[in-house]
């Protein structure tokens, strides 16, 4: 069971961080720069900011979703 829990929480911890590239890839853009441009260190710290952003998103979205259902119960 906890083999399944590992694998399942991994597999949404890649997610969020392949979503969170993408859109750290677009940020970048976005700001006239080149991935080049930015050290690893650099990239690393935009790339985690991204996923922080996410999954404060997911959470918001999460808590929406209980007041909604605590209301319409």
């Amino acid at each position: 069971m906890t083999n399944f829990k590992d694998k399942l929480i991994d597999k949404y911890r890649h997610k969020i961080r392949e979503k969170a590239i993408v859109q750290a890839k677009k940020r970048i853009a976005l700001s006239g720069k080149k991935v080049a441009d930015f050290s690893e260190d650099e990239l690393e710290f935009i790339v985690v900011d991204e996923e922080k952003k996410i999954k404060a998103g997911m959470r918001n979205t999460g808590i929406v979703a209980l007041l909604i259902a605590l209301g319409l119960s």
